[in-house]
């Protein structure tokens, strides 16, 4: 794929230098109005070629930089976020969110003690043992 066919596929003019934020934008858009789900069964292929088309489009035109030279290796510019949000003291936010965690297990066990101790009290009331060795 030539860098002007792709830029005229994500509606640019073909001689223009995109950012990367404008060619997600417009991508973003394209995407919407093409996307195959959106389309009745009969039109489904011919719209799923022209999604394939701007895909290709904003792949090319991401890892050239819009500069028109396709790169040989594909960056990876998508940061990964997971765990606890911190604060901008480092790690002090993990023991604020340890604390309810804590709190729900300590509920559960005082909770499941409290009412198997009184399960027994009762079944042992209902059939007293008289057999010393059982409590």
């Amino acid at each position: 794929m030539q860098s002007d066919e792709a830029k005229v596929l994500l509606g640019f003019p073909p001689h223009s230098y995109p950012s990367t934020s404008q060619v997600k934008a417009a991508y973003r858009k394209k995407v919407w109005e093409t996307h195959p789900d959106r389309f009745p069964n009969y039109e489904k292929a011919q719209a799923e070629s022209k999604f394939k088309l701007i895909s290709e489009a904003y792949t090319f035109l991401l890892n050239s930089g819009g500069s028109g030279q396709g790169s040989k290796t594909a960056s990876y510019s998508r940061v990964v976020r997971s765990g606890v949000p911190r604060s901008p003291g480092g790690r002090r936010n993990l023991a604020l969110t340890s604390v309810p965690y804590f709190l729900i297990v300590l509920g559960a066990f005082t909770l499941g003690g409290s009412t198997a101790a009184r399960a027994y009290r009762k079944q042992r009331e209902s059939c007293p043992s008289y057999n010393p060795f059982l409590p």
